[in-house]
């Protein structure tokens, strides 16, 4: 194997003690708490977004035959879509679907975790299910739920053309579509707190800042090993852990203050 150098005429910064670099990692991080501020503001505006009701009926293909846009939920209360274009006419097909929305598809953290909090995460595309099916196993993503849209969904949603992520929440039965997020946007997701964050109800931790009656716990205390998901109450010897981190946490505040 070769060994890479820098070009000569690439323009590096300057090399610094290990003091220096200190200094000028805590000029920089003062700019990166400012933008996780700014992001988490940016969240809580979208939690006061309205919502628009779906009044109209829409029918997938899934792995057990077919499904409305409520079945989707699965049992849940909201409801993430991504629009994936995996289909005849897209670049890569039969083999592949679109290099953009594989290299979403390649950064999606398991569903277990947003399950957690109340949510699910699908993929949707116009391929057949017997197609989807051989995709999935072909890229190792298995653990995608991924529907076939039959109808209009992908218009009526702004998703015909290009790629789009759109949230939704229900109401017993009734369906709101509370957001929507593409083209560049699209790049950060994947990360369980990147979709929690444009959901309507956020990660639904207690600091985050949500109308009144939202539901919210305690930091730390919904995260779980995806392979022991279940509805059981976590451990006493985890509240104790997430007990701790949460006064950690407090005491930086406050030194910091």
């Amino acid at each position: 194997m070769s060994i890479q150098t820098l070009t000569s005429d690439m323009k590096r910064p300057k090399v610094v003690s290990a003091k220096e670099w200190e200094v000028a990692r805590q000029k920089l991080l003062v700019r990166e708490k400012e933008l996780t501020r700014a992001r988490d503001a940016l969240a809580a505006e979208r939690r006061q977004m309205p919502w628009v009701a779906v009044e109209k009926k829409y029918e997938f293909d899934g792995p057990k035959g077919k499904a409305s846009l409520l079945d989707l939920f699965d049992g849940r209360r909201q409801l993430i879509i991504y629009r994936a274009f995996f289909e005849p006419g897209v670049h890569g097909w039969p083999e592949h679907a679109c290099i953009g929305c594989s290299m979403v598809a390649d950064q999606v953290a398991h569903p277990a975790h947003l399950n957690a909090r109340d949510t699910t995460l699908v993929f949707a595309s116009r391929a057949s299910q017997k197609d989807i099916e051989r995709l999935k196993k072909r890229m190792g993503w298995a653990f995608i739920p991924w529907y076939t849209i039959t109808d209009d969904f992908d218009k009526d949603f702004g998703v015909h053309e290009w790629h789009g992520t759109n949230a939704f929440i229900r109401d017993g039965d009734k369906v709101f579509r509370t957001y929507f997020i593409n083209s560049r946007g699209d790049e950060q997701m994947g990360s369980t707190w990147n979709y929690l964050d444009i959901t309507a109800l956020g990660r639904q931790e207690e600091w985050e800042d949500s109308p009144k009656g939202y539901p919210q716990t305690a930091p730390y205390e919904w995260w779980i090993w995806h392979d022991e998901h279940s509805d059981v109450p976590p451990s006493e010897g985890w509240n104790a852990t997430v007990e701790r981190g949460i006064q950690a946490g407090i005491g930086r505040r406050r030194r910091r203050s």
